[in-house]
């Protein structure tokens, strides 16, 4: 019997790459993934044509299914499209394929030979990326201190482009309290300190020059979530005593 995988691709007014994005992940997965497959476009709230065009490639594309949210925020289209499914792996994309899809079996097949979670680094040895001074100086800045912090080892918790198993669904995914950008950061770090395995693949990414995300603002979101984080754990750590 094939694995079963679902690949979840958050939109939220992605009109227009959105017909182009899907229609060239379609055509890569039919060439080049073994296992069967299907594709949940999960629709944050759009305003614009968003919902519209996804339904029609729903109807166009057999294996694409839609998602509509009436609420916007990743992590929260993460969880719900996640949870839903009944995939032996689910993973996620981000809808401007900034990561070379060639890389996306890789980390899939990684799940079947022991880990549980795989994702893609763009700060690795290894890795090959393109993007401004600002963006590379803020996501190294902000890596160091999720290792600082937090005490993990992976170097890149923030790449859109993650898969994990069935187990990590179930058991640590209700955990991850963010609805937002941080839901990634938050997952690996629930992962780990459950003792779940983590694969780490250094892949291609190109910086999407249309990206909607508010670097500063961001950043500053993302260190109180980590504080709080921490904090979390140390007062758990204190109960067990």
């Amino acid at each position: 019997m094939k694995t079963t995988v679902d690949i979840v691709v958050p939109v939220y007014n992605e009109q227009n790459i959105l017909e182009k994005s899907i229609s060239t992940l379609c055509g890569f997965l039919e060439k080049n993934f073994k296992h069967s497959w299907s594709i949940i476009i999960a629709d944050n709230a759009s305003i614009d044509r968003t919902l519209e065009i996804a339904n029609s490639l729903a109807k166009k594309y057999k294996k694409v299914k839609v998602l509509h949210l009436n609420q916007k925020g990743r992590g929260r289209a993460l969880r719900i499209a996640w949870t839903k499914s009944d995939a032996d792996i689910v993973s996620y994309m981000d809808v401007d394929l900034s990561t070379d899809l060639s890389f996306f079996p890789v980390m899939v097949d990684s799940l079947l030979q022991g880990y549980d979670v795989a994702t893609g680094s763009r700060l690795m040895e290894g890795a090959e990326i393109k993007r401004s001074f600002k963006r590379e100086l803020l996501s190294r800045g902000y890596n160091v201190l999720v290792r600082l912090i937090l005490g993990v080892n992976y170097k890149d918790s923030q790449c859109g482009f993650k898969a994990v198993k069935r187990e990590i669904v179930n058991d640590v995914v209700p955990e991850v309290r963010d609805n937002a950008w941080f839901f990634d950061s938050e997952l690996l770090f629930r992962a780990h300190m459950k003792g779940y395995k983590i694969k780490e693949i250094p892949v291609k990414w190109i910086e999407d020059e249309d990206s909607r995300v508010r670097i500063f603002s961001t950043v500053t979101n993302y260190l109180k979530s980590i504080a709080i984080l921490r904090l979390e754990y140390l007062f758990k750590r204190r109960r067990k005593r």
